[in-house]
């Protein structure tokens, strides 16, 4: 059963308001969500994705009854497929990749640095709009998520990255959190998976009005997500490593402090929570269980909400960019190959199935590709 709801909403000294049709999505029959297969342009060798779980152990999802054990047991095995740890059946694209299977996915998603002029040629008399997931694209993956610092140089980077193209952060992560690792005031910024959005405070020359915006499509649910992470919480403090971090409109449970053979034990707990809470969703990440409003939202409307704001709605002369690793941003690559704009990068070292269009490979990579897209804009405005 789905609701739909039509939002108007602004902040008091913006001057901008966007009309958004917000879907809220009943969750009694499935409240996991797992990983979405690739709806385009798969590898010619098929795959076992790094974040993401079978076809089969999805349609068994939609049937398991969250009581059931059966369905702790795909939890598990779930959260097993989206360990760094377990890449046996992923390998990496690097020393030890077959190479039947390397050479296959690559040609599929070849790296954005070694396509780089293609790229360009592809955004020629386009405005081009940077869209960046934070975690594992512009800082390293790390044990804890508290300290998950991009670098100076990244920064500094991203900065002057800013000054050529629209550029916004779409995260996981608190909006005010992820603010807090980057520093850079003339962002965009989604948080939450993008059910907070801000547009820049200050110093962009991109901002439409010259007025920023803040949008937030989930309110209704914070005392909720509230009471819920007070009870993960106290649910979990039992299991060593676990980390329940408050996002303010979604929760992570993090278990890459957590030893395996506890996994099950915090799938329960997890579960026995949630369990009296059907308005609210569980999906995964990479060694992360995210908790969330049952609201037709996610990076991919965020990104739309952003091009929209920016007057890029149905326009043919823009060419948004997307980064990302995680499972999450999925949706926005997606919505990149149905636009029929731009292009999504996964950030991997692991073979997997992707919506995006071009690969790289860690952190490093990013800004090596960032660096010359900064590059090709000064030479291009001084031609």
């Amino acid at each position: 059963m789905t609701n739909q709801n039509l939002t108007l909403i602004s902040d008091s000294t913006s001057g901008i308001g966007v009309a958004v049709t917000v879907t809220a999505v009943s969750n009694e029959s499935s409240p996991f969500v797992a990983a979405r297969p690739s709806l385009q342009r798969p590898p010619a060798t098929p795959v076992t994705g790094y974040f993401s779980i079978s076809r089969k152990d999805l349609a068994l999802l939609k049937k398991l009854d969250i009581n059931g054990a059966q369905r702790i047991n795909t939890w598990v095995e779930s959260m097993r497929a989206s360990s760094p740890t377990h890449i046996l059946s992923t390998p990496a694209l690097g020393v030890g990749a077959p190479v039947t299977e390397q050479t296959s996915w690559m040609l599929d998603y070849p790296s954005a640095l070694d396509m780089f002029e293609q790229i360009i040629d592809a955004s020629r008399g386009k405005q081009i709009v940077m869209f960046l997931d934070y975690d594992g694209t512009l800082s390293p993956i790390v044990d804890d998520p508290d300290r998950a610092f991009m670098s100076d140089k990244m920064r500094a980077t991203v900065k002057r990255l800013a000054k050529c193209f629209p550029t916004a952060i779409v995260s996981g992560r608190c909006r005010d959190k992820v603010y807090g690792f980057v520093k850079l005031a003339e962002l965009y910024y989604a948080g939450s998976h993008g059910m907070d959005i801000k547009g820049p405070a200050r110093g962009s020359k991109h901002k439409k009005n010259g007025k920023g915006f803040l949008f937030q499509p989930a309110s209704e649910f914070l005392p909720m997500i509230d009471e819920v992470y007070k009870a993960l919480v106290e649910k979990t403090e039992s299991t060593p490593g676990a980390k329940v971090e408050h996002n303010k409109f979604c929760i992570s449970v993090h278990f890459r402090r957590v030893e395996e053979k506890k996994w099950d034990e915090l799938a329960l707990q997890v579960r026995s929570v949630l369990k009296n809470y059907p308005k609210l969703l569980l999906t995964q990440g990479r060694k992360v269980l995210e908790i969330r409003p049952t609201i037709k939202w996610d990076k991919g409307k965020a990104l739309e909400f952003l091009l929209e704001s920016l007057g890029y709605a149905n326009c043919d002369d823009v060419f948004p960019v997307y980064i990302g690793d995680d499972q999450t941003d999925e949706d926005a690559f997606k919505i990149l190959r149905e636009r029929g704009q731009g292009f999504g990068i996964l950030v991997s070292k692991f073979q997997r199935d992707t919506s995006a269009s071009y690969s790289l490979q860690e952190p490093t990579e990013v800004m090596d590709f960032l660096q010359r897209l900064v590059e090709w804009k000064r030479l291009a405005v001084q031609a």
